[in-house]
């Protein structure tokens, strides 16, 4: 089975500029941007509710802590926020309306109070993908963009293997893309 696709810079704001024509803009913003900035599995983000993601304020928190029935493997892990992605929660969160700490953070259209299950949030993700002309990429492509941006960057494999919540190391390595840009830089300090 092929990996799902990692975006470049350009493809991820070719998505976020479709995202802007939409019903759900800021919902839809939110979604993309949470799985590429914050590296959240579909099945989480489908899980989280308004007080995962915010205090009674409404204030977005600078850290998610996930149970661990909302998680893949039953483990408790915090998600660290970083503030442009705080930012772009906090705009998508002025727009719920009904605000129950156990309600779906994210509601579906139909539903404003009842979330997507991670299977509606897979399609959802991938016919978003598709209308914005990004073809190969899947639910798990934020993910595994996350993961391979920041290895590009200079982040340590047991960083990422935390911050993604895997317990195996080679599950992370497994998820990080190896490309031109990164080899070439790779080469530079060879010298």
């Amino acid at each position: 089975m092929s990996q799902a696709k990692t975006f470049t810079s350009s493809e991820l704001e070719q998505v976020l500029r479709f995202a802007q024509t939409t019903k759900h803009s800021a919902r839809n913003r939110a979604l993309v941007l949470i799985t590429h900035w914050a590296g959240l599995r579909v099945g989480e983000v489908a899980a989280l509710r308004l007080c995962d993601v915010c205090d009674d304020a409404l204030q977005v928190k600078s850290e998610i802590r996930l149970l661990p029935e909302q998680t893949k493997g039953q483990h408790a892990r915090t998600v660290f926020v970083n503030e442009k992605l705080r930012n772009e929660l906090q705009a998508y969160a002025s727009t719920i309306r009904v605000r129950s700490p156990q309600q779906a953070f994210f509601f579906t259209q139909k539903h404003k109070t009842r979330g997507f299950t991670a299977n509606t949030l897979t399609q959802h993700f991938k016919a978003m993908y598709v209308a914005s002309g990004i073809h190969g990429a899947t639910s798990h492509s934020g993910r595994r963009s996350f993961i391979t941006n920041l290895a590009a960057k200079g982040i340590g494999v047991r960083v990422l293997m935390s911050l993604a919540g895997h317990r195996n190391i080679s599950t992370t390595q497994a998820y990080i893309d190896v490309n031109d840009d990164m080899k070439r830089r790779a080469v530079e300090l060879a010298c």
